[in-house]
C-alpha cells in the first residue's frame, strides 16, 4: 500500500487526478489519500499529488505513534536515510522537527547513516487532521462547490489497513519511504510568460490536472477542439502525449502553434530524464469544434475549456449549441472527455450520450466558480451528485 500526500485544497479532485497514476484511492485524511499501487513514472506528472511513498503504516497524529510504526517495521533497506516530516496545513500541531529527531533516533540505532543532502532512503512522515476545518473566511467552505464527488472515491475515509495503530480522534500520521515525487516546474510556464498569451489562459497547474483526467500519457492522443493558447495541450505534451489543437479562431490556432513549438520541441522543452518522458508530437489547425475533419475514435481523449458566459457567441453558434455540438463530437471521436466550463453542462453532456464519472466545482475568485466534468463514453448509470 502507498501513501499520497496530496497538494491544493480540494482534496476529491487531487484523489481524482492520483487515480489516473494510482489504483484504489482511497481517503485517510485531509490532505493525505492511500493508494494499492502507483505508477511512479505517472505520479512525477501530476499536478495535485505531490508524492507517493510505500507505506509502513497509520496511527493517531503523534509523535509517539510514528515512533511506534518505525519500532514495529521491518527495514529492509540499504544506503543512508533522511527523516522528513510534515504537518499537513499545519493543522495538528505536531512538532515535525521533534517528529524528525525522534524517527532519526530509532533509524540510527537499527544501524542507518543520516545524509540530510541526498540521502539513499526518505523517510516520509505525514500528520493531519480527520476532518477538514471550516475556514473563518469563507462562509461557504466545506459545501457542495468543493468537489461533487460522483465517482465514489472515498469521501466517507478509508479503513485502516490490518495491523496499523489505532487512530484517536485527534488526527492521523502516516508513515512511509518515498518512491515517487511529482516534478514541480509549472512556475516556469505562466500564462504571462508564454510566447502568445491572452487574458483567462488557465494556470498550468490546473491545467496539467485536466490533460491528466483526459487521459494524458505516453501512447496517447488529446485532442482540444477551443485549445485556445494551447496551455492544457502544453501540459498533456509534457506527460508524454501526443496532442492536437484545434480551434475557429485563425489568430488563437497560430498563437497555441508558437506554445507548442516553445515548450515541447523548442529551447524550452525539457529532454528526456527519469523525472518525465520526452514530449510528445503536436500539431494545429482552425477549425469548428462542432464538426471535426476527423475520424471515429481518432483520439484517446477529449478535453477543452468552454467559454464564458451564458450570452456568448462564438462565430455562427450561440454558446449553447456550441457546447452540445463539441460534446457529441468528442463523443464521436474519443471515449473520454474532460469539460471545464463556468456553468454545469451535465445535462448537456448526458443529452449527448456521455456517462458523468465525476464533476467538480472549483472556486476561481468570488465571481466566478469552474465547473470540471470528467465524463466517459460507456454503458454504465450516470452516478448523482451527493
Amino acid at each position: 500500500m502507498y501513501l499520497l500526500e496530496l497538494g491544493g485544497e480540494d482534496d476529491a479532485f487531487a484523489r481524482r487526478e492520483a487515480a489516473t497514476a494510482a489504483t484504489g484511492v482511497e481517503r485517510l485524511g485531509v490532505g493525505l489519500a492511500t493508494a494499492d499501487a502507483v505508477v511512479a513514472e505517472r505520479v512525477r506528472g501530476l499536478a495535485y499529488t505531490r508524492r507517493a511513498s510505500e507505506l509502513v503504516g497509520t496511527g493517531d497524529a503523534s509523535v509517539a505513534s510514528a515512533r511506534a510504526l518505525l519500532d514495529a517495521a521491518p527495514l529492509a533497506r540499504e544506503g543512508s536515510v533522511a527523516v522528513r516530516a510534515r504537518d499537513v496545513r499545519g493543522a495538528t500541531g505536531v512538532s515535525t522537527s521533534d517528529a524528525e529527531r525522534e524517527l532519526g533516533g530509532v533509524l540510527v540505532d537499527r544501524g542507518f547513516d543520516v545524509d540530510l543532502d541526498d540521502p539513499d532512503n526518505v523517510l516520509r512522515v505525514a500528520f493531519a487532521p480527520d476532518d477538514e476545518a471550516p475556514r473563518a473566511s469563507d462562509s461557504r467552505a466545506g459545501d457542495a462547490r468543493d468537489a461533487v464527488d460522483e465517482a465514489g472515491d472515498g469521501d466517507t475515509g478509508a479503513e485502516r489497513a490490518p495491523g496499523d495503530a489505532a487512530r484517536g480522534d485527534g488526527g492521523v500520521c502516516a508513515v512511509g519511504w518515498e518512491t515517487a515525487a511529482s516534478v514541480r516546474d509549472f512556475g516556469d510556464r505562466k500564462p504571462t510568460d508564454r510566447p502568445f498569451f491572452q487574458p483567462g489562459s488557465m494556470d498550468p497547474l490546473l491545467a496539467r490536472a485536466i490533460a491528466n483526467l483526459a487521459g494524458a500519457r505516453p501512447g496517447a492522443t488529446v485532442l482540444d477542439p477551443m485549445c485556445g493558447t494551447g496551455g492544457v495541450l502544453v501540459e498533456a505534451g509534457l506527460v508524454g502525449a501526443d496532442v492536437l489543437g484545434v480551434d475557429a479562431q485563425s489568430k488563437m490556432a497560430r498563437g497555441a502553434r508558437e506554445n507548442l513549438a516553445a515548450f515541447l520541441d523548442g529551447d524550452r522543452a525539457p529532454a528526456d530524464t527519469a523525472d518525465r518522458p520526452n514530449p510528445g508530437d503536436w500539431a494545429t489547425m482552425r477549425g469548428d469544434a462542432t464538426r471535426l475533419a476527423l475520424r471515429d475514435d481518432a483520439v484517446s481523449g477529449v478535453v477543452f475549456d468552454a467559454p464564458y458566459g451564458r450570452q456568448s457567441k462564438i462565430e455562427t453558434h450561440a454558446l449553447d449549441d456550441l457546447v452540445a455540438g463539441a460534446l457529441r463530437e468528442s463523443r464521436r471521436v474519443a471515449d473520454r472527455c474532460v469539460l471545464v466550463a463556468d456553468r454545469d453542462w451535465r445535462d448537456a453532456a448526458r443529452d449527448a450520450g456521455w456517462t458523468v464519472d465525476a464533476a467538480f466545482q472549483r472556486r476561481v475568485h468570488a465571481s466566478l466558480d469552474r465547473y470540471v466534468l470528467v465524463l466517459d463514453d460507456d454503458d454504465g448509470v450516470d452516478a448523482r451528485a451527493v
